[in-house]
């Protein structure tokens, strides 16, 4: 097994890459797990998933729960696929489809949903929320001023509670050259909130 520990925290260069797919860091994944406080047994959308990273960790984390991986492009979907065959996740069902349009098809509804990419975040934010359950939660990841508005302006509109905005701001000791120096990873918003009904 590539990765032996109960930890999340799986190094990046373990997962497979293509390039022009935007992976999460290791230290966002970790921030993302945390505000999606997971629970064994739940149903958890992964919505843009590009490279699976997010889908696997909480996979892994939690293996009595069902993670569905929806990415529209064909290659990253295999992509993902690919992942889980390296990390022998078997709880990780990738779905081919364009968010939130591919909702309708999915036959198990979530009680958390991770947003890491789309098109228009906010529509998908708004659309998804008749999904969820009641203490349903959602956490979506802003790395572009744009995304931060919409995202910000969904929640505000579905009137979430609990609402929590954290910005990453993180530096690894990287080796450049003969010397050793702090490289800053590019600072993402993570929003989250809850439906109370």
């Amino acid at each position: 097994m590539i990765w032996q520990y109960k930890t999340p925290g799986i190094p990046d260069e373990l997962f497979e890459r293509l390039d022009g797919i935007p992976l999460t860091k290791k230290e966002v994944r970790l921030l993302i797990l945390s505000a999606l406080k997971l629970k064994e047994n739940s149903v958890i959308w992964d919505i843009g998933a590009g490279t699976g990273t997010v889908s696997i960790e909480i996979a892994l984390l939690c293996p009595q729960t069902k993670v569905i991986a929806i990415e529209r492009d064909a290659d990253v979907a295999n992509l993902i696929k690919k992942n889980c065959e390296v990390f022998q996740v078997k709880n990780v069902e990738v779905i081919e489809g364009n968010a939130p349009d591919c909702f309708t098809k999915l036959t198990q509804k979530p009680d958390r949903v991770f947003i890491g990419g789309g098109k228009s975040v906010k529509n998908i934010l708004l659309t998804l929320w008749d999904y969820l359950p009641s203490e349903g939660k959602v956490v979506a990841m802003a790395s572009n001023l744009e995304n931060l508005y919409q995202l910000s302006e969904g929640f505000a509109q579905l009137r979430a509670c609990n609402i929590e905005v954290v910005q990453s701001s993180i530096n690894r000791l990287e080796t450049r050259g003969l010397s050793q120096v702090f490289a800053a990873i590019a600072p993402v918003f993570i929003l989250s909130g809850e439906k109370i009904s």
